[in-house]
C-alpha cells in the first residue's frame, strides 16, 4: 500500500522538484556575482560605491523576499516592466540571499591581518593585485560555512515561488495534497526530498572548503 502510494505521488514530486532545483541553482549564480559585488563595494575606498552596496544591501535584508517576490512580479507590471515568474523568481531570491552573502565576504576580508595589506605594499602590489593574491585566498575558506548555510536558505525560500504562479515542489505538494487528501504521505515525502537537497548542498559546500584549505596549504 505504501509503496503504491509513493509511485502515485513521487512522479509529481519529483516535477516540481526539478523547477526548485533550477531556481536554487541559478539563484546561487546570482547571489554569488551579487555577494562579491556587493561585498568588495562597501570595503572601496570610493564613497559612492560603499553608498551603492550598502543601500542594496539594507534594502534587501530589511525588506520580506515574499513582499520582494511580489513587488517585482505583481508590481513592476503597473509600470510598464513585465518579468516572468522564473526569471523573477531567480533575481529576487538571489539578490536577497546575496545582500546577505556580502557581509560575510565583507567580514571575512575584514579578518584578513592588516599586516598583509602592509607587505604587499612594501612589495609594490596596487589594491586590485592585493585583493586577487593576498586577501581573497586568505578570506574565501572563511567564507565558505556561511555560504553553505544561505545556498541551503535560498533552497528554502524557493518554497515562496508558488505564489508567483511557478510549480515548484511546494506548489506540487498542495495540489496532491488537494487531490488525493494523503497530507501525511505528500508531505513526509516533501521533507524528504528537501531534506536530501539541502544535505547535498552542505556536502558540497563543505568539499569546497576541504579544497581552498588544501590549496592555501601548498601554497
Amino acid at each position: 500500500m505504501l509503496l503504491s502510494s509513493l509511485t502515485e505521488l513521487l512522479p509529481l514530486l519529483l516535477k516540481g522538484l526539478g523547477v526548485t532545483l533550477q531556481i536554487t541553482a541559478a539563484g546561487l549564480v546570482v547571489a554569488t556575482c551579487a555577494a562579491f559585488t556587493a561585498g568588495l563595494g562597501i570595503s572601496s575606498n570610493h564613497r559612492a560605491v560603499r553608498a551603492l552596496a550598502r543601500a542594496y544591501i539594507d534594502l534587501f535584508r530589511g525588506t520580506s523576499a515574499l513582499v520582494q517576490l511580489f513587488w517585482v512580479y505583481y508590481a513592476l507590471p503597473i509600470f510598464g516592466l513585465h518579468i516572468e515568474a522564473m526569471p523573477a523568481a531567480i533575481v529576487v531570491l538571489g539578490l536577497n540571499i546575496g545582500a546577505y552573502g556580502a557581509e560575510v565576504v565583507r567580514g571575512a576580508l575584514a579578518a584578513v591581518p592588516q599586516e598583509q595589506a602592509e607587505a604587499a605594499a612594501a612589495l609594490n602590489l596596487t589594491e586590485r593585485q592585493t585583493l586577487w593574491h593576498i586577501r581573497l585566498p586568505q578570506a574565501l575558506p572563511a567564507m565558505m560555512p556561511p555560504f553553505g548555510n544561505l545556498a541551503i536558505e535560498l533552497l528554502k525560500s524557493t518554497a515562496l515561488v508558488s505564489l508567483i504562479t511557478l510549480a515548484d515542489l511546494t506548489f506540487q505538494a498542495q495540489v496532491l495534497r488537494a487531490s488525493t487528501l494523503q497530507t501525511a504521505e505528500v508531505f513526509g515525502l516533501v521533507l524528504v526530498l528537501y531534506f536530501t537537497v539541502a544535505w547535498m548542498l552542505g556536502q558540497s559546500v563543505r568539499w569546497l572548503e576541504r579544497c581552498l584549505a588544501r590549496s592555501q596549504g601548498r601554497a
